[in-house]
């Protein structure tokens, strides 16, 4: 079986971004994903509810790629969020149209993966910002998955470190499209590229 991707894109500014916009220029083009820029889509804010529904009903996977902002995501994707996962839609006796599909956030931090652990400069671990996302999925019914995470961009300048992360992305995706993955492995993970990492320690870009 062969899953089709819909990547959410958050980025109020995707043009100033170090990697937010190398890794969309990444997947542009790959069989089996459809890109959904909300803050190109929606300069206004004004959601269209029923083309978003419909983009996650016509997806088996939903990546949410954003930057972490203020240990969250940007405002349009909250805001998508509380319009879009609608009582009796995603949730509640009758919105069961989400049940079975699978949630991944794709996240660029500029802070270092050091300062996301318990007793570091952030407190906590990068899961635990991201609780609410996996709520919301188990809410709806859905799999939550582990993060792909590019951490420390405020210093990621150099190309060759950006074509990694590029290449990652475009595997990882690929390999969620074409379904190469163990749900009851893949939970035990604090990153999704850990799990493909120990699962095929062959594996490179």
């Amino acid at each position: 079986m062969v899953n089709r991707i819909l990547v959410i894109l958050a980025h109020p500014a995707l043009q100033k971004s170090r990697i937010n916009i190398e890794l969309v220029r990444a997947i542009e083009g790959v069989e089996g994903i459809t890109l959904n820029d909300l803050y190109e889509s929606y300069p206004d804010f004004l959601i269209n509810v029923q083309r978003e529904q419909e983009l996650l009903l016509d997806h088996d996977i939903i990546v949410l790629q954003h930057p972490l902002y203020w240990y969250s995501g940007p405002a349009i994707l909250k805001e998508w969020e509380d319009l879009v996962l609608e009582y009796g839609f995603a949730y509640g006796h009758e919105g069961t149209l989400l049940q079975g599909k699978k949630l991944i956030n794709a996240i660029s931090i500029g802070g270092t993966e050091k300062s996301y652990q318990g007793g570091g400069y952030n407190k906590f671990k990068l899961r635990d910002f991201l609780r609410p996302y996996e709520q919301a999925a188990n809410l709806c019914g859905m799999d939550y998955l582990p993060p792909f995470v590019v951490y420390g961009t405020h210093e990621l300048t150099n190309p060759e470190e950006i074509a990694v992360y590029k290449g990652l992305y475009v595997k990882t995706l690929e390999f969620l499209r074409d379904n190469i993955i163990v749900i009851s492995k893949i939970e035990g993970f604090d990153y999704i590229i850990d799990y493909f990492l120990d699962e095929y320690q062959s594996w490179s870009v």
